[in-house]
């Protein structure tokens, strides 16, 4: 550096420390060396994240959160989007970059949350990290749902009423609790305003903020390995650890590889197919809301399905209160759950390249279930698959409860002292 860049740099050291975080997070701070391809998801995440907001940004300049009609008969909210998607420069492509990345979002978070499964994550000393990271998903459902209702097309209106109706069944507060969600008696411009100023504010806020905390989180205790080896037990003179590399610029380089494949895939995507078939985004929210006329089926988007799906395989009461209670109760829960995966698994390694068969054979079932779930959260209820969603949310579950007991009879190799390549 020339001396006066130094100086520079000297006087915003003096005044906030831009180099000791440079080092802190980047080029002093190790990870472990034998990192794969699950591990691209946590950046990708935070690049979508970014995507999301810089194009809700462009968004809220010309989106009106008003239900009321138009001359033309149409709700303003509605005709709104119609007016960024036909006569903003540019402004299709802000929008469908936006709720393409709203399902990229849950791909890539769904795909990290997996990860965390193969390999430990959420193990000591990352427990922390774990519930950070559950958060994160729950506000991103809260965003992801209020953002859902904007559009005020058909399916946006009828999902908020259907989803919104859920909390009614909660004994004595209930009624009120859906009362104060909505703002009005039913789904209306009170809700809309409600929701549009927590999905630009509010959730937002709270969102990054779990991200940063998540991040200083990781960085304290340092990253796992899928050898489940912590690296920071074994350091040089210098200490140093023996098996691990800077962040930058190794892994930033790498990141940048994935960040490339990333967006070749999802520029295909907002390019040749932004709807995705009809489930990104539905076919019934390109029709204004319509109070007066229920779509034939009502179903959240695909990112909810698999919960949704638990909710619905809920029909029989219990102790007095209805099925619809319970069904509230068993998707919360389903998400809740994931939250104590640290105290649920005693199996004395953390990666599922030493862990026995049991485990291995319960992730496969678990994940399988997860897919089926989601699927039929698409579709009509039927007897028949009101059978098969209950024996998925059964085997969802048991994953979890039943963890504890399988994790410590599994016959398990034992972890290396050092990673290793093979």
């Amino acid at each position: 550096m020339t001396t006066k860049s130094q100086a520079v740099l000297n006087w915003i050291d003096e005044r906030f420390p831009l180099t000791s975080s440079i080092k802190g997070h980047l080029t002093e701070y190790y990870a472990p060396k034998n990192f794969n391809f699950w591990y691209f998801f946590g950046s990708l995440a935070l690049l979508v994240l970014v995507i999301q907001i810089l194009t809700g940004i462009f968004l809220v300049m010309h989106y009106k959160p008003d239900a009321s009609l138009n001359a033309a008969g149409v709700p303003v909210a509605f005709a709104s989007v119609e007016y960024i998607m036909r006569e903003v420069p540019g402004g299709w492509l802000i929008r469908y970059l936006h709720s393409t990345g709203a399902s990229a979002f849950f791909i890539v978070v769904y795909l990290h949350m997996f990860r965390g499964l193969l390999y430990g994550s959420y193990r000591k000393p990352r427990e922390l990290i774990w519930i950070f990271g559950t958060l994160i998903f729950l506000v991103l459902m809260a965003e992801a749902f209020m953002g859902y209702l904007l559009p005020w097309g058909q399916m946006s209106f009828w999902g908020a009423q259907v989803i919104v109706n859920l909390f009614s069944a909660i004994p004595v507060i209930g009624p009120d609790l859906s009362l104060v969600i909505r703002g009005d008696f039913v789904v209306s411009d009170a809700t809309l305003n409600r929701f549009f100023s927590f999905h630009v504010i509010a959730v937002p806020l709270v969102l990054i903020g779990l991200v940063a905390a998540h991040i200083i989180a990781l960085h304290e205790v340092g990253s796992n390995n899928p050898d489940g080896v912590e690296i920071k037990k074994k350091k040089d003179a210098n200490g140093i650890p023996l098996d691990g590399i800077p962040f930058h610029p190794y892994y930033t380089v790498k990141d940048i590889v994935g960040v490339v494949a990333f967006l070749f895939f999802f520029s295909a995507v907002v390019f040749f197919a932004p709807e995705g078939g009809g489930y990104f985004l539905e076919f019934n929210n390109f029709i204004p809301a319509d109070p007066l006329k229920t779509p034939p089926h009502i179903a959240p988007v695909w990112y909810f399905t698999p919960f949704y799906s638990i909710l619905r395989a809920v029909t029989y009461p219990l102790f007095g209160l209805d099925a619809k209670f319970w069904g509230v109760v068993a998707m919360g829960a389903s998400v809740v759950i994931i939250a104590f995966l640290p105290w649920l698994d005693r199996s004395p390694v953390k990666s599922v390249r030493y862990k026995g068969p049991i485990f291995k054979i319960a992730l496969v079932i678990f994940v399988i279930c997860f897919f089926i779930l989601g699927y039929l959260g698409v579709l009509p209820p039927t007897p028949g698959r009101t059978l098969v969603s209950q024996i998925c949310s059964v085997l969802y579950f048991a994953f979890f409860l039943l963890m504890p007991w399988y994790s410590k009879l599994d016959k398990c190799k034992a972890e290396p002292e050092r990673v290793n390549f093979k």
